[in-house]
């Protein structure tokens, strides 16, 4: 029996992605209220690290005996155990960028650090796109397109560590003829620039964990008008997910604690291009029409 005991103690995920993979993976035979604070704790890890029993169950909306039994439902003996792996996430992502160099750079020998480093760089690129390559699909490749494609402006909202990859979708739809917005201004007009929004447009909203709260706003605020929000991040708890005409998860690897973009950038590349060539297929076929 104690045999037994061990075996499940070991199975139980030690690290937090580990632990998100697995609450990803039962979320759809969740009883509601567990599912309730599987969402919150997906979205909070961080109040889960260092909240109280009371004052997290508060926050989730459900009872204290709910957490117990949330982490009786992963194999954990209470609620403490579970919290251990969110206290261990929080430890890990809150080193400096000097001690995460510091990791980098630690088992590499005089003259090949730098091929080291980049060569990991590389290595969590490569899974990165490996994971997208065998988890993306086609269908919801092909909605999101359709609903971009059939956009008269296409707005895109990301901040943060997820900026770039909007300021490359923004700078390829010009590039490829596509009506465009970047939601963003110098002057603090972002609200100005969304009210022109309609359910004739839509919007790729691009968050990860930790969310940033002014993309979760802005995205929440497009879907009540109406606006088609398609989402990249990386949860099915996310909150961009909730509002989100169809979403995309995207697993990025990291090197070092320096996550990779390489698997978001591709995504994002192939439905800027998709949306071109669906809008030039169809202006083929007017210049067609016209001709005939």
């Amino acid at each position: 029996m104690d045999d037994m005991a061990d075996t499940i103690s070991e199975a139980l995920p030690r690290d937090f992605e580990a632990l998100r993979a697995l609450i990803l993976d039962r979320r759809e035979s969740l009883p509601k209220r567990i599912a309730q604070v599987a969402a919150y704790a997906l979205d909070n890890p961080d109040e889960i690290a260092f909240g109280t029993a009371a004052s997290i169950a508060t926050s989730a909306g459900v009872q204290p005996s709910t957490l117990i039994r949330f982490a009786q439902h992963l194999g954990y003996d209470g609620f403490t155990s579970l919290q251990q792996v969110f206290r261990e996430r929080l430890r890990e992502r809150t080193t400096s960028y000097e001690e995460r160099l510091t990791v980098v750079r630690g088992d590499a020998d005089e003259g090949t650090s730098n091929r080291r480093i980049v060569d990991g760089f590389l290595a969590a690129a490569s899974k990165s796109l490996d994971v997208m390559s065998r988890n993306l699909d086609d269908d919801t490749l092909d909605r999101a397109i359709d609903i971009l494609n059939g956009a008269e402006t296409i707005y895109i909202l990301a901040r943060r560590r997820s900026y770039p990859v909007a300021s490359y979708i923004a700078y390829a739809l010009g590039k490829l003829g596509v009506r465009s917005q970047l939601i963003e201004s110098a002057s603090g007009l972002s609200p100005e620039i969304i009210s022109f929004a309609s359910s004739r447009d839509a919007v790729i909203a691009i968050s990860f964990s930790p969310y940033a709260s002014a993309t979760v706003e802005e995205a929440r605020i497009l879907s009540a008008n109406n606006v088609p929000v398609i989402a990249i991040t990386d949860s099915a708890f996310s909150p961009l997910a909730q509002f989100a005409r169809v979403w995309f998860e995207v697993a990025e690897a990291d090197f070092g604690g320096f996550r990779s973009l390489a698997a978001t950038m591709a995504l994002a590349m192939g439905l800027t291009v998709g949306v071109a060539e669906l809008r030039r297929g169809r202006k083929g076929k007017k210049s067609t029409i016209s001709k005939g």
